[in-house]
């Protein structure tokens, strides 16, 4: 049996009391005395959900223990045993003389899905044993029935895995841990190793895409950027949008993406589903969740150049990617080791930043509440801009908005979510939102490098890290930046690798006389203009996933059947 599929002895509660008291309200479907681990319970379906009671308590009522109930939408797959798997537990239940040999041979598994701590999944089975073969198909038939009206699942994906990044474990991941599961859920895969850069966008742009339900990545970020570009770039395609005019009105993708965390960071694994964990982000798949999220398009000189979900990052982490490339060879460990670099450095590069704010956004970047499952601000931004796609609405007023900043920068960072890592588990800017339409703008100015330490700490300690006066925050929709040197001027974007040290033997610890142009960090990929223009588009992609989830102090409740 496949690890991810073993079942616990201490799993937790899958829901709260609301929700369970929700699902004992619906009128059953089917109500049944049937046995689990050899004890009866009252056995419920309704259309949300199934719940089972013991008619045996040995706990008190207040624990919870003796009640488990788990949504339909979550129930992964419903199963009856093979013959080898009945004479076993024939076998097994003959050492039980109250209970006859014939009720022990007609049973049912459910597999469901289980939360655990830190946004954990996994797939947790019962197993019900039923009087007599009739009961037991008809228990198999409504259950099946009822995740057939589960229109949001998906049953045909292609998947693609990047067997090269992170630890080179991709294949070894998805054929252990994902591909059980699948099984599992009847879902039909075509699977690709990627074999070269962008083979899963190119596929994509050119492939006949009928007849999936979603599209499954396997890797790191970079693997998610090119199944990304390859979705929207199609799209755009299909709907004779040109993606090289910065104010295209893109059309929303209608395939969804799961992400499979295999890669060196998974930062956008982590700041939608809150884990880098395959299984979870697996059941996420299983289940079809839907999580809106909003992208930005970045243009050069109306030349199109990149996508962007997570971080486009000027200046520190900019170099920081530019000098990790080149030491490739040191796995997810060159991010920290180019990180160090950059930081002595200590670079300040001076240009003009423009942005258009985010004037009818319901939220702020320094509010104390994160974007979580079901955000209400995000919703309201989706409605509002379906609204302008349907009816044109161009907002003119918008070009006598534009604000200029000018200046000298460590770090001129655009977050479109929150960009959460473990290493930073509430991420550069902790309440930007997935689809609100909004993009955080964070300015970090020149400052020494102990300040500057300051501020790189406060992203792991949960402390404010915009609480400081050399760092400033807002939340916009567009953004421009000219650097003081343009790249026609200063072309060699590689002079920044070669000077990286030039600072840092200077006699004065903060001095950066030295102008040169950084390179653009674009969700782990190097752009090489430093001018840009950015744009985020609302809610422009779907993926496999539902966003944060509040962790209820419920959570705990004992949801074992021993």
């Amino acid at each position: 049996m496949p690890h991810s599929l073993t079942p616990s002895r201490r799993p937790q509660s899958c829901d709260d009391r609301r929700c369970r008291r929700a699902m004992d309200e619906r009128p059953a479907l089917l109500l049944s005395h049937l046995l689990v681990n050899n004890r009866p319970f009252q056995v419920t379906l309704t259309k949300t959900g199934l719940c089972w009671r013991s008619l045996q308590p040995r706990k008190p009522p207040a624990t919870g223990g003796e009640k488990h109930c788990v949504p339909v939408a979550e129930i992964i797959a419903v199963r009856e045993p093979d013959v080898d798997e009945i004479n076993k537990e024939c076998r097994r239940w003959q050492k039980m003389p109250s209970v006859s040999s014939e009720s022990i041979l007609h049973t049912f598994t459910v597999y469901h899905v289980q939360r655990s701590k830190e946004h954990h999944w996994w797939c947790r089975e019962v197993t019900f044993c039923c009087s007599d073969q009739q009961l037991c198909n008809q228990w198999v038939q409504a259950l099946e029935e009822q995740l057939d009206l589960q229109a949001m699942r998906p049953k045909n994906l292609i998947v693609f895995i990047n067997p090269f990044g992170g630890k080179r474990l991709g294949k070894q991941i998805y054929d252990e841990k994902v591909a059980p599961l699948f099984q599992l859920a009847c879902i039909t895969t075509e699977v690709i190793v990627t074999e070269r850069a962008n083979h899963a966008r190119d596929y994509l742009l050119e492939a006949d895409l009928e007849k999936y339900d979603g599209i499954v990545s396997v890797g790191g970020d970079g693997m998610f950027s090119e199944v990304m570009h390859g979705v929207i770039g199609r799209t755009q395609n299909n709907a004779c949008i040109n993606q090289n005019h910065p104010d295209a009105e893109l059309g929303p993708c209608d395939l969804r993406i799961g992400i499979i965390p295999a890669g060196s960071t998974d930062c956008i694994c982590y700041a939608t589903v809150g884990a880098n964990d395959p299984v979870t982000s697996a059941l996420h798949i299983i289940v079809g969740d839907s999580q809106p999220i909003d992208v930005s398009s970045v243009h050069h000189q109306n030349m199109f150049l990149k996508y962007s979900v997570s971080l486009l990052g000027y200046g520190f982490y900019g170099d920081t990617l530019l000098d990790s490339e080149k030491n490739r060879w040191m796995g997810p460990s060159r991010y920290d080791f180019s990180g160090f670099k950059a930081f002595l450095t200590h670079q300040c590069y001076e240009g003009t930043i423009s942005y258009l704010p985010a004037t009818d956004t319901l939220s702020s970047p320094r509010d104390q509440r994160p974007c979580t499952a079901g955000c209400a601000i995000c919703q309201n931004s989706g409605e509002q801009s379906q609204k302008a796609r349907e009816y044109k609405i161009l907002k003119s007023e918008e070009q006598k908005q534009w604000k200029v900043i000018k200046g000298k920068f460590l770090a001129i960072n655009l977050a479109n979510m929150s960009c959460a890592c473990p290493k930073s588990p509430n991420g550069l800017s902790p309440a930007a939102h997935l689809a609100d339409g909004t993009m955080d703008l964070i300015l970090v100015r020149k400052c020494s490098r102990f300040s500057f330490l300051r501020h790189l700490i406060r992203h792991t300690n949960g402390n404010d890290q915009f609480d400081l006066a050399f760092v400033e925050v807002y939340r916009v929709k567009r953004f421009k930046f000219v650097p003081k040197y343009s790249d026609e001027e200063d072309g060699d974007i590689q002079e920044v690798s070669k000077n990286l040290f030039g600072q840092f033997c200077r006699d004065h610890p903060t001095c950066s006389s030295v102008q040169l142009a950084s390179s653009w960090n674009c969700d782990g990929e190097i752009i090489e203009h430093a001018a840009i223009e950015v744009r985020v588009h609302c809610q422009l992609l779907r993926l496999f996933a539902r966003g944060i989830e509040m962790l209820s102090s419920e959570n705990g409740i004992d949801n074992s059947v021993d």
